[in-house]
């Protein structure tokens, strides 16, 4: 069994230990917080409901040292989205954050693959391939995962059916530019432009439109209410830990460098790709519509744009 090493104790940080501990994936959690008396506190709580889940050593402190010799570390240090903020608003801070940070994270785990997940995510997992020199298979942002999981939510409760059966991508940004991938959307395997089935309705295009505006809204609406998400993230992401620490070759959104893939290079976003044990692959050559194309591109250009407004 891995070690996992989570670099923040805040409420994303703590949910993913909390996950992780309850999924039974790694033998040992750590997580590393500067603030001492918040990352003690969630390491005291989580190991008072050991017996109920299955048996991990769980550490905290506030020295990078207790991530020494992780299998992955995951990062989701910095600001916080506040009500009425988007995710690139926070770009500039929280890319200073992990630029700071994550030197101090290789030199005591200098094998560990890095799971970004500090908003926003793209521009964040630009920057940490830039600032550690790593090969782009060992970083890797949650990118669209999470909204991919809101998109076949929403597929499937308009249709009737489980979520499982439902296989559809967001791509691009992990924000307000990212794009559905309508074109390979499918349901049991019927293609979901072909979906007509009694009783389980079909989706017009008002509908694809709803779903979408939805997808994007659903963050801010958790953190308007709540003030952050955390519940759906950590499941997210402990998703993408299992296939990585279970080498699972499993397909799923995650963001990654783009080297050529439909033009694009220098920049990070989510496209489907295989994950396993030493990482990401390329993205995977998926059928996509012109327009499905064009909004990928724009979704980049954006997050160039972010990129060189800081200075990366």
């Amino acid at each position: 069994m891995a070690k996992i090493g989570i670099l923040g104790a805040g409420s994303v940080g703590a949910t993913i230990a909390y996950a992780a501990i309850i999924r039974g994936l790694a033998r040992e959690v750590s997580l590393f917080d500067i603030a001492r008396t918040k990352v003690e506190a969630e390491v005291l709580d989580l190991n008072h409901g050991l017996l109920f889940a299955s048996q991990t050593k769980v550490e905290g402190a506030d020295d990078v040292a207790i991530l020494r010799d992780s299998d992955v570390v995951v990062i989701t240090a910095g600001a916080k989205q506040k009500p009425g903020q988007t995710r690139m608003d926070l770009a500039a801070t929280n890319a200073q954050i992990c630029a700071q940070m994550l030197p101090e994270v290789l030199r005591v785990a200098p094998e560990a693959l890095l799971l970004m997940v500090t908003n926003p995510v793209d521009v964040v997992t630009e920057v940490a391939l830039k600032v550690t020199g790593l090969p782009w298979e060992r970083v890797i942002g949650s990118g669209t995962v999470l909204d991919s999981s809101r998109f076949r939510y929403l597929v499937a409760k308009h249709c009737g059916v489980a979520v499982q059966n439902v296989h559809a991508y967001i791509a691009g940004e992990h924000g307000d530019s990212e794009i559905p991938l309508w074109a390979s959307a499918t349901i049991g395997s019927i293609p979901l432009n072909m979906w007509s089935v009694e009783g389980h309705g079909k989706m017009t295009a008002k509908d694809r439109e709803q779903i979408v505006h939805s997808v994007k809204d659903a963050a801010y609406q958790v953190i308007q209410g709540k003030g952050a998400t955390n519940f759906a993230v950590g499941l997210a992401v402990c998703h993408i830990l299992e296939a990585i620490l279970f080498d699972e070759q499993r397909v799923m959104p995650v963001s990654g460098h783009m080297q050529g893939f439909m033009g694009m290079d220098d920049v990070c976003l989510s496209v489907p790709r295989i994950v396993g044990r030493k990482g990401m692959e390329a993205p995977l050559p998926i059928p996509m519509t012109a327009d499905e194309e064009h909004g990928l591109q724009d979704s980049a250009h954006r997050i160039h744009e972010v990129l060189r407004a800081i200075g990366h």
